[in-house]
């Protein structure tokens, strides 16, 4: 009987490894999370429910779409303009380049990941390097415009900016950043598609009509025209009515992650170390750049932006170091987040190389773009 009772705890603890293994981001957020309360009580001010909320809308939206068959509609248009894999991808992240400057990093993600995916399972192609440049696309796309990503939101308002001085300081990065991304593109793998896929139609399309007002919603949330609230009591009652079984469908486990990295961010952004460096640190502008590019890396972008904005009034180099600094580390922005679960949801086993691929990716776009706009910056003596 011991040894059955033995056995059985075993397991659960194997499997409980084996599931922590299995998802690296959320085991390292809630780790993260646990640790920093040792030094800070969480508060729940810390919580962006906003952000998740929104999240959420999104997700539940795009599993509704996938389930209509309508990314399968649109992988499969995509795929008959297309007779290669390169310029199948080239399309792919340039959507999220463009798209991201409209509707934000993490929209833009949510929508054209997804649809990835599907072009992958219906060609075989290996997209892991198309999705983690979709990423770093979205991220620097996002970096063009005030609504593009919420660090621009606020450093927008916090500092009073109009819009040329806030276009003629990122645009630099756009540059640089499409530069890179065609670089990039032109050394992925070409191989020629021969498929010829028949035009499927969208599933019972009064209910995508339905879920497309549905969208507009949610995205009319984002930009702040309706309540966020308002947009999810819309989107809880369309699914509860259209498709109950959707909501049960959802990776809830992504929204945790969020949580726990709100909390991490939360307590270790209040605690007096934090505090003492900011203060003693940033002394001039070069020093509020990479100061904020180093500090996204561990706290994320828009905690980075809040936080040193508390203690800079040089909006220029803060601008610019915190949209750089959102490549690099996984969770120096949390879009990169986003494209790591829906990757893995589909490539259980393949959440190590995608890391590791996508921090090698990361770096040499983080290096290149810090570098390069601070010695512009630095010749036209801005910095």
């Amino acid at each position: 009987m011991k040894e059955s009772v033995l056995i059985q705890n075993k397991n659960r603890i194997k499997l409980n490894v084996n599931f922590l293994k299995k998802d690296l981001v959320f085991t390292i957020s809630f780790f993260l999370a646990m640790a920093s309360c040792f030094f800070q009580s969480p508060k729940i001010e810390y919580l962006n429910f906003p952000v998740l909320i929104s999240l959420l809308n999104l997700m539940i939206v795009i599993k509704a779409f996938e389930e209509l068959k309508v990314l399968d509609k649109f992988a499969i248009s995509i795929l008959n303009k297309c007779n290669n894999s390169k310029a199948v991808s080239a399309i792919l992240i340039l959507l999220c380049f463009f798209s991201s400057m409209l509707v934000t990093n993490d929209v833009a993600l949510l929508t054209f990941v997804p649809l990835t995916l599907v072009i992958s399972r219906k060609t075989g192609m290996p997209m892991m390097e198309t999705i983690i440049l979709q990423t770093i696309a979205a991220n620097i796309g996002s970096s063009l415009t005030p609504m593009g990503n919420p660090q621009n939101l606020f450093i927008y308002s916090y500092y009073g900016i109009t819009a040329l001085p806030f276009f003629a300081t990122v645009l630099i990065i756009a540059i640089l950043g499409i530069i890179s991304l065609y670089i990039f593109i032109k050394r992925l793998d070409r191989k020629e598609l021969s498929v010829e896929i028949p035009e499927s139609n969208v599933n019972y399309p009064k209910t995508t009509i339905i879920w497309g007002i549905v969208l507009i919603v949610i995205i009319a949330s984002i930009f702040g025209v309706i309540s966020y609230k308002a947009a999810f009591i819309v989107t809880l009652i369309t699914a509860v009515i259209l498709n109950r079984p959707l909501l049960f469908k959802i990776d809830y486990l992504l929204l945790l992650t969020f949580i726990c990295f709100f909390i991490f961010v939360g307590n270790i952004s209040n605690t007096s170390v934090i505090h003492s460096l900011a203060n003693a640190s940033l002394k001039d502008s070069e020093s509020v750049y990479f100061h904020s590019i180093l500090l996204s890396q561990f706290i994320s972008n828009v905690p980075a932006s809040i936080l040193l904005a508390e203690f800079t009034s040089n909006w220029k180099p803060l601008l610019l170091g915190v949209n750089i600094g959102g490549l690099g580390t996984i969770i120096a922005s949390m879009a990169s987040v986003i494209s790591y679960k829906l990757y893995i949801q589909s490539n259980p086993s393949e959440g190590k190389k995608y890391l590791l691929k996508f921090s090698l990716y990361n770096f040499s776009f983080l290096a290149f773009l810090t570098l390069i706009p601070y010695l512009i910056f630095k010749i036209l003596k801005i910095f």
